[in-house]
């Protein structure tokens, strides 16, 4: 199976997805193409990737020829989010022909699905995805409520499938875990926020007032904050105005293995994007560190990875008094910490992973490619993606 994924740009939650691919079936076989440089910000980040070292990865610009061949020729073409109308185009025509061709998408409508009624919008729908019922052209949802989005349209009847980002993930002993967690002798839960402070979409200032409500009664905790950005002489202004430097630390933009290490250090991981985060494979990583993940509903990863009150709590939408509520749920009980945490470690170690995600996305395109019946399984990667009206209310 010769096997092709496009996308803007690669990084470092694709590249496990990619070597498990590689993994079932050759590395010759696999071919990852970027189609744009990634932008300064996220390389600001620390989300630059050497592509000198990745020796499956062609850039689109060095490569365009092989580029437009392969995705006439390949068995298998996943196209993610691309901004070249070239790449694109050669993929509709793939999917004309009758060749099986994979979607990957965030949310179309994520602003509101008010949207979908403008005419000149359903037209673009109908050109880049309505008018593939009938094909070989099949639906990854990044997201919870992608699925919801494309339904609106009648777009990919009964080919929508859950899927996702797919990070690194480790597996620990609970040895390991108890040790990185301090479970022993650690009165004081750590928390951690991670991202961008981008204004109307990640809501860092939910931490920061957090921070407020558990300092004024009295309990003892700790909120790490990482990033950097629009909001941040804000952020910094409201810790000094409100006297919170003792329980709150500002880190700054930190390599995403730093951050890593102090997701695994951490009790409870505050997760308080809203509709506007497509995924947030910060998620994914939170949950396999073993944190207790308190996450807001209207991100697209959060309605799939977690259990409200299992492996994690949900709040609703963006509710201040939900989420405060939950959080300090979560500081007031350390085995419930430890519950979640644990519970959302096998989520993602059992289910949510590169490795069952590429075992079950080659069987679904052996599948297709033979004509033969796919076997669906129940959850997780390539189940079929429930149409989940935005948004899930945990409160009701």
């Amino acid at each position: 199976m010769k096997f092709l994924f496009v996308s803007n740009y690669i990084n470092h939650h694709q590249i496990p997805l990619c070597e498990a691919i590689m993994r079932i079936i050759g590395d010759e076989n696999f071919i990852f193409v970027q189609t744009q440089p990634m932008e300064e910000e996220r390389v600001r980040m620390g989300w630059g990737v050497d592509v000198s070292s990745l020796t499956y990865l062609k850039i689109y610009d060095n490569d365009k020829i092989f580029t437009l061949n392969a995705i006439n020729d390949f068995d298998v073409v996943m196209l993610g989010w691309t901004e070249n109308d070239e790449v694109r185009g050669a993929c509709l025509k793939r999917a004309d022909s009758g060749k099986l061709l994979l979607r990957m998408s965030e949310r179309i409508y994520r602003e509101g699905q008010w949207k979908a009624i403008s005419p000149k919008g359903l037209i673009s729908k109908y050109k880049e995805h309505i008018r593939f019922r009938n094909k070989k052209v099949y639906m990854l949802c990044n997201g919870a409520y992608v699925a919801s989005d494309f339904a609106l349209i009648g777009a990919y009847p009964n080919k929508m499938f859950r899927w996702g980002y797919f990070p690194e993930y480790r597996e620990y002993t609970k040895e390991q875990m108890r040790n990185m967690k301090r479970m022993e002798d650690n009165k004081t839960p750590r928390i951690l926020w991670a991202g961008r402070f981008m204004d109307g979409v990640k809501h860092p200032e939910f931490a920061l007032e957090l921070a407020a409500y558990l300092k004024e009664k009295n309990y003892s905790f700790h909120i790490d904050v990482v990033g950097d950005g629009e909001m941040g002489d804000d952020l910094h202004y409201y810790v000094d105005e409100n006297r919170l430097t003792d329980v709150v630390t500002f880190h700054g933009f930190l390599p995403p293995s730093r951050v890593r290490q102090m997701m695994e250090e951490a009790h409870i991981y505050l997760f308080t994007s809203n509709n506007l985060e497509g995924w947030g494979a910060v998620v994914n990583e939170a949950m396999n560190a073993g944190c207790a993940v308190v996450a807001g509903s209207m991100a697209g990863a959060v309605p799939y990875l977690i259990k409200d009150g299992e492996n994690g709590y949900i709040y609703n939408a963006e509710d201040l008094q939900s989420f405060l509520n939950k959080a300090e749920d979560l500081v007031r009980h350390p085995s419930k910490q430890q519950k979640f945490g644990n519970n959302a470690y096998n989520t993602i170690t059992s289910l949510w992973n590169s490795n069952i995600a590429a075992r079950r996305l080659i069987d679904f395109c052996t599948a297709m490619l033979k004509d033969k019946e796919y076997i669906v399984p129940n959850d997780g990667p390539m189940s079929y993606a429930p149409i989940i009206k935005p948004y899930i209310n945990p409160e009701k």
